[in-house]
């Protein structure tokens, strides 16, 4: 079975060049190369390579999908705690449903959690959230459990495997946000096998072979696999 290990970059160390790759966050561009700003764990998607902080909160970029926990609801608008270093702007604008000024409480209100995409992260590091895509919407049920963003590519795994696999064994719906917080949704022994996968996962993240050792966890007193 094909495995992926996590692997720690240094600052200044070259990860790649602009010809095969983009550079993305935590990384800069010195003479064609693709060069590691800072300590972290490499994480390459979609030809971009980006390296992410071992410890510490989530850095935005704009198209990640993450979990919120709304804090405030305005007039028109309600911030949103995406585990940034920054509260989220959610706009009226940017929900599904038609919304009287002033009726923002009547459909998101404090402490509910919602799935979102991150719109925008301007200068001065304002972040907008958005609901309008596909699968984006407020979360009833399940649980949400936290992580460090660094773990997020390794409980993901190369294209997918690993949450897959989790998935299959389990016959539980999971949604990994991009920082940090993984929402858990199905039967008691379903949870409780997800839980102990991913905290197999944040023990043994930098050691390789990984993927056997969950398949094996995932197998003992599994149900049938949902293929």
């Amino acid at each position: 079975m094909a495995d992926e290990k996590r692997i720690i970059v240094y600052p200044s160390q070259i990860l790649g060049d602009v010809k095969s790759h983009r550079s993305g966050r935590g990384t800069f561009i010195e003479q064609g190369k693709i060069i590691a700003a800072r300590l972290g764990v490499l994480n390459i998607s979609d030809s971009t390579i980006e390296v992410v902080p071992i410890k510490g909160r989530y850095e935005p970029i704009p198209g990640d999908f993450v979990i919120g926990v709304v804090e405030e609801a305005s007039q028109s608008s309600w911030m949103v705690d995406i585990n940034a270093p920054y509260p989220a702007l959610l706009h009226v604008s940017e929900v599904p449903w038609d919304i009287e000024f002033g009726n923002t409480e009547k459909y998101l209100n404090h402490g509910d959690s919602i799935m979102a995409k991150v719109l925008s992260v301007d200068e001065q590091k304002k972040l907008n959230i958005t609901l309008k895509d596909r699968n984006l919407y407020k979360i009833k049920g399940g649980t949400i459990i936290d992580v460090e963003p660094s773990i997020v590519p390794r409980i993901i795994g190369k294209k997918g495997s690993m949450i897959s696999l989790i998935k299959q064994y389990t016959r539980c719906r999971i949604f990994v946000g991009q920082n940090g917080r993984i929402w858990i949704d199905g039967d008691t022994q379903g949870v409780e096998k997800v839980l102990q996968a991913i905290a197999k996962i944040e023990q043994e993240a930098v050691s390789h072979g990984l993927t056997n050792r969950i398949a094996e966890l995932l197998k003992k007193d599994s149900k049938e696999v949902v293929l």
